[in-house]
């Protein structure tokens, strides 16, 4: 590989993270492969910058396992394969490997097995989840029960949490967005759920940070998804558009974004004053009077939720998740529309940037076909 170190009368060290990554795929002889490692640097770029690690020197074994988490939770929400997990940690790791030889950093954190602790195992797709027709159904089913179990006062949950994770599971089943597009990312500031404000029933879309960092990335939204949307917004009466649609009912953490934004002296001096009312009830009052919205549910919090209405309906799902995931209703929805001849259409649902990664990511089901046609082929001729 030609390298070239950096400029004459330069130290090395003074090197930002992005203007190495600049030099380093300068140094690459091949345009395929500068072309390949362009956009996995990029966010390996976005990643410091999020950190505050401003050159490669500064960068630590944990600063990696951060990044390697971060592929890893990705994968998780079904944004990456194991294989291109592992594949972008390994560009970051030669990556490092040229600032060490450049005298930009010491040593290759990436190298370590703390920084590599978190990647996801690439065991391949063999155990990518797909709600089944019948799970979707049974879901479906139930939340909507569930909800009216909860109106009528049948069972101890709250209405608003009630159509709160119905809503969830609706445009997880009849939409395709992914988890990380609707619920709060803690590791990546600029994630922080969707509200009210990227609803447009009128146009039957809704706006959401995309992958590839995409903002404004355009949803469509089925006329269930949307009267479900419709229904649970006449019942929040949000008082502002920056009112989250999924909200976390946390009071630690409700009242820790108050805090933030009026400070937490002005917050006590207020709950001294709130007599019988019950500290819940006066922190949502307090919230809508200083128009503070509480946060997201995380996604996190969201898995956690699927699998406790997985285990109330009764549902068996016989993989290694053991509940009904994110990701797997959206994977449903492609396989639903790409079996139906609709590749475009299945295409247009998941946003998939080319037609070439719908058909990768359904291969299975034409290969399905293939082999159903074998059989009847064979069977007319013997």
């Amino acid at each position: 590989m030609n390298e070239r170190p950096p400029s004459r009368g330069r130290n090395p060290r003074d090197y930002t993270v992005e203007e190495a990554v600049t030099r380093y795929l300068d140094s690459l002889n091949s345009d395929g492969s500068r072309k390949t490692m362009r956009t996995p640097l990029n966010r390996f770029v976005e990643f410091c910058e999020r950190h505050e690690i401003a050159a490669p020197g500064e960068l630590t074994s944990g600063d990696i396992q951060d990044f390697g988490y971060e592929l890893k939770e990705d994968h998780r929400d079904g944004n990456l394969k194991a294989s291109t997990a592992n594949t972008y940690y390994d560009y970051v790791r030669a990556f490092l490997g040229f600032c060490v030889r450049n005298e930009m950093a010491d040593q290759n954190p990436a190298k370590t097995d703390r920084g590599q602790e978190y990647l996801p195992d690439d065991t391949g797709d063999r155990d990518a989840q797909y709600w089944t027709t019948e799970q979707r159904t049974q879901i479906l089913n139930y939340v909507t029960q569930r909800l009216d179990w909860a109106l009528d006062g049948k069972i101890d949950v709250d209405p608003d949490i009630a159509y709160r994770d119905r809503t969830m599971v609706v445009l997880l089943a009849r939409t395709g967005a992914r988890g990380a597009e609707l619920f709060n990312d803690l590791k990546d500031r600029e994630r922080t759920g969707v509200t009210w404000g990227d609803v447009d029933l009128e146009n039957a879309v809704l706006y959401v940070f995309g992958k590839g960092r995409k903002h404004n990335q355009e949803v469509p939204l089925p006329k269930s998804a949307r009267e479900v949307l419709d229904r649970w917004q006449r019942k929040a009466d949000p008082p502002s558009d920056d009112w989250p649609i999924f909200p976390s009912w946390s009071y630690k953490a409700r009242r820790k974004n108050l805090e933030d934004e009026i400070g937490s002296k002005v917050v006590s001096l207020r709950f001294e004053e709130r007599g019988d009312v019950l500290k819940t009830e006066f922190l949502d009052e307090l919230l809508e009077e200083y128009e503070v919205a509480p946060p997201a549910i995380s996604k996190e919090r969201a898995r956690q939720i699927m699998k406790q209405l997985t285990d109330e309906a009764n549902i068996d799902v016989d993989d290694r998740h053991g509940y009904l995931t994110p990701h797997g209703a959206r994977r449903r929805l492609g396989a639903d529309l790409y079996a139906a001849g609709e590749s475009e259409r299945a295409q247009d649902a998941l946003r998939h940037n080319s037609i070439e990664t719908t058909h990768e990511a359904y291969s299975h089901l034409n290969t399905k076909d293939t082999a159903d046609t074998i059989d009847e082929v064979l069977e007319e001729i013997e």
